[in-house]
């Protein structure tokens, strides 16, 4: 099942951490050519790719780094929807201005259609967008700017595992 793919291995990730703290250095920046850069999206395609679902050139290869150039590729492709399903990618825009700050992956709703779990790299308790570890994280659906239905979970090309 695809979508237990995605949260098996998102799940396995939680407890990493940048290192040293507060430098955005990870395995997955390294892994997207991107080391020291902010890494929420980057951790959300590294996901994606080694449960065997890449989610194509968005802009870098294999996913997308930056929250809104995600947004803006799958509002083109018509992947948003708004009632995500376990696996689905969801995008935040905290300060409601329109712009999306961080993004993870759905897991559960907690009350539905009002709080949730998602599974999300740099964040922290202190830090929701830059917070240097991956975490499954309770949140507030307000927040939520997007949530997207990847095609890619409908049509998988498996990869060998790295």
């Amino acid at each position: 099942m695809s979508r237990q793919e995605v949260i098996d291995v998102a799940a396995e990730q939680v407890g990493t951490k940048e290192s040293p703290a507060g430098s955005n250095r990870t395995k997955y920046g390294k892994w997207a050519g991107l080391d020291g850069q902010k890494w929420c999206a980057i951790f959300v395609s590294w996901v994606y790719y080694h449960a065997g679902y890449p989610l194509g050139d968005i802009d870098m290869k294999d996913g997308y780094a930056n929250c809104q150039a995600g947004l803006d590729h799958w509002k083109k492709t018509a992947e948003t929807v708004t009632q995500p399903q376990m696996g689905d990618i969801v995008l935040y825009d905290w300060n409601e201005d329109g712009h999306c700050d961080h993004t993870g992956i759905f897991y559960k709703w907690l009350e539905k259609g009002k709080s949730f779990q998602s599974y999300e790299g740099n964040t922290s308790i202190g830090s929701d967008s830059d917070g240097g570890a991956v975490m499954l994280r309770n949140r507030n659906k307000k927040y939520v700017k997007a949530f997207v239905s990847p095609k890619v979970l409908n049509n998988p090309r498996q990869l060998p595992k790295k």
